[in-house]
C-alpha cells in the first residue's frame, strides 16, 4: 500500500517483434508504434501517481534478466511477451519470482486467432490478469488494475 504523493514504479515490459508496432500487421495490432503506445501508457499512469519504467527487447535472456532486475524494484508489472508468450518457460520461471502482481496484456485476443499455437500463453499461470483484444486500452485497463490492487482503499 502506498501514502498519497508516494512514488510507484510499474514495469511495462514488451517482448518480440514489440518494436514494430505501427508497420506489422494493423488488423491484430492496431497503428500505433511502441513510442506511441508507451507514451499513451506513461502518461496514464502519471495521471494516476505511478511512475511507468518501459523496456523492450527481441533477445528472451534480456527480457528475463530485466525482470530479474525489477521483480523486487517494481512494485507491479505490465508484460506482453510477444510470440514468446506462447512458448517462453524461461520468461514463465522469472514471472514467477516477481513479488507484486503481474498483468499479461495483448494487443489482439489471442484466444480467438486462427493459428492454434497463438491460443496457449505459458505465462497466464504466474500472472495476477490476463487482458487480451482490447488494442491499447488493454493497457489502460492493466493500469487501473495495478493502482487497484496497490491502493485497494483509493
Amino acid at each position: 500500500m502506498y501514502q498519497e504523493r508516494e512514488i510507484l514504479n510499474i514495469a511495462l515490459l514488451h517482448g518480440v517483434n514489440m518494436n514494430m508496432l505501427g508497420k506489422r500487421d494493423p488488423e491484430h495490432y492496431g497503428t500505433l508504434s511502441l513510442a506511441e503506445l508507451e507514451n499513451q501508457v506513461v502518461k496514464e499512469a502519471r495521471r494516476l501517481g505511478l511512475v511507468c519504467i518501459s523496456f523492450q527487447t527481441n533477445h528472451e535472456g534480456d527480457l528475463v534478466e530485466k525482470i530479474h532486475e525489477l521483480r523486487l524494484r517494481a512494485l507491479g508489472m505490465i508484460i506482453n511477451p510477444g510470440a514468446w508468450t506462447h512458448y517462453s518457460y524461461a520468461i514463465r520461471d522469472a514471472l514467477e519470482m516477481v513479488k507484486g502482481p503481474v498483468i499479461e496484456v495483448h494487443l489482439s485476443d489471442i484466444d480467438a486467432r486462427t493459428e492454434e499455437w497463438r491460443h496457449h500463453s505459458v505465462i497466464r499461470d504466474v500472472c495476477d490478469q490476463t487482458i487480451s483484444g482490447k488494442g491499447p486500452d488493454g493497457y489502460m485497463e492493466a493500469l487501473q488494475s495495478l493502482a487497484q490492487r496497490l491502493n485497494p482503499t483509493g
